[in-house]
């Protein structure tokens, strides 16, 4: 693709981030997301609703998680008179935030180095 024609269709630099342990991976941007549709709905099942994924998808993503990671990410309360019924764990809480700065800064640092280095293309 020639340099003109990506400057009509206003070129953006995209990065993906994931944190894997061993070579494997561990936590992306989907479980994240999973992660905070849990955090806002208080349960599974809202949280499926949310992130647009079936009740099984979204608690199977879950449970791989805290496999690779070796701790609880989730808890979970049955029955209640409540609807929250699921909470994110201090260490859930964590990686989202941590997950969400990291992803930012690189997202920043990634626009203004293509700025740096793509002038010609904006």
């Amino acid at each position: 693709m020639s340099r003109q024609k990506l400057r009509r269709q206003a070129a953006k630099p995209r990065i993906k981030v994931w944190l894997e342990i061993n070579g494997d991976y561990v936590f992306g941007r989907g479980i994240c997301d999973i992660l905070q549709a849990v955090r806002k709905a208080g349960s599974i099942k809202g949280a499926a609703l949310q992130v647009g994924k079936s009740y099984r998808h979204v608690w199977a993503r879950v449970k791989d998680a805290e496999e690779a990671i070796g701790e609880p990410l989730v808890t979970t309360q049955v029955g209640g008179k409540t609807a929250r019924r699921s909470a994110l764990t201090p260490l859930a809480e964590e990686l989202v935030s941590d997950f969400v700065s990291l992803r930012q800064t690189m997202t920043e640092q990634v626009g203004e180095e293509f700025d740096k280095r793509f002038a010609s293309l904006q």
